[in-house]
């Protein structure tokens, strides 16, 4: 995945986002927002096999374009009425070497605008050598990714989220399937990272990615965020995936940060709100957006 202006995309537009102001965010409807309504798995459970499905992300014609727009972005903007916005906890460095969550998946939703692209939830350890973001987009489609933070700046791992993939990687969390996800830091001395998802069908931990070297966000911190590269539709002021999600629910819980050997909730002294501990919905181009603070900094949820 790619880097937001002030976190850490760094593939991706380097732009200013949108300034955001400090409003409320209304109440949730739908998912509570007293806190995760069911656990995620043990962080230490068993670490068994790969990913099924998971294969090599090599630009051809299907994705080609997706990965030059990336590029572009991080060069200039797409047009004036695209932004690049974000919402989410940020654990600062020093807080943790490895880093956990459950992250809501929804294979309905569909990007209607070919520049555009959903990028929810996505996770990065403080100097991991991998982000594992969800992607939505025309150009790819709907999928995992494992983005290269070390060397690679691009999609090293992809796997679609079909039925297959819902049926053996994720469980319902509030209404909705959700996924698992860790990266852990395996060597300090080389940096060595490994990303992993859940697999409800064999109760281990997967391999998805493993990478060593320099992390070059160049970021001193890690991000589990809400992020959308988004256009204008001049027929309603708003952003074209505003009506695209209006049945959506982005949502990322339990998560949860490893202090030495020890896993424990994010929370406000390790992972602050960021950009915004109240974002203005306006700015994201979709006045209906609701963002719920349903956990001392370890859930959230992003809906209409």
């Amino acid at each position: 995945m790619q880097r937001r202006t002030l976190l850490a995309c760094a593939v991706l537009a380097t732009f200013t986002a949108v300034p955001a102001t400090s409003a409320t965010a209304s109440p949730a409807s739908g998912p509570s927002a007293s806190g995760p309504s069911a656990s995620s798995p043990d962080p230490r459970a068993p670490k068994h096999g790969r990913v099924a499905g998971a294969r090599d992300f090599t630009p051809n014609a299907r994705n080609a374009k997706a990965v030059e727009r990336f590029r572009d972005l991080h060069r200039s903007r797409l047009r004036r009425e695209q932004i690049h916005h974000f919402w989410g906890v940020e654990p600062a460095a020093g807080t943790h070497d490895g880093m956990q969550a459950t992250h809501s998946v929804d294979t309905s939703y569909q990007v209607s605008n070919s520049a555009d692209f959903t990028y929810t939830p996505t996770i990065k350890a403080a100097g991991s050598c991998m982000e594992v973001t969800t992607v939505y987009s025309q150009a790819v489609g709907n999928e995992i990714w494992a983005w290269d933070w070390c060397g690679g700046n691009g999609p090293a791992k992809e796997v679609k989220m079909d039925a297959s993939f819902v049926q053996t990687y994720t469980k319902p969390v509030n209404g909705h399937p959700a996924y698992s996800v860790q990266l852990v830091q395996t060597n300090a001395s080389t940096n060595a990272w490994s990303a992993y998802l859940y697999n409800y069908a064999t109760g281990s931990w997967s391999l998805f990615y493993s990478k060593s070297g320099s992390d070059t966000s160049q970021l001193t911190y890690g991000w589990d965020i809400f992020e959308i590269y988004a256009t204008r539709d001049p027929g309603t002021g708003n952003a074209y995936y505003c009506d695209d999600a209006k049945n959506v629910v982005f949502e990322s819980s339990s998560i949860q940060l490893r202090r030495n050997g020890s896993w424990t909730p994010a929370s406000p002294s390790d992972s602050p709100w960021q950009p915004t501990a109240n974002p203005n919905p306006s700015d994201y181009l979709c006045p209906s957006l609701q963002f719920v603070k349903a956990g001392s900094n370890d859930h959230w949820i992003v809906q209409q």
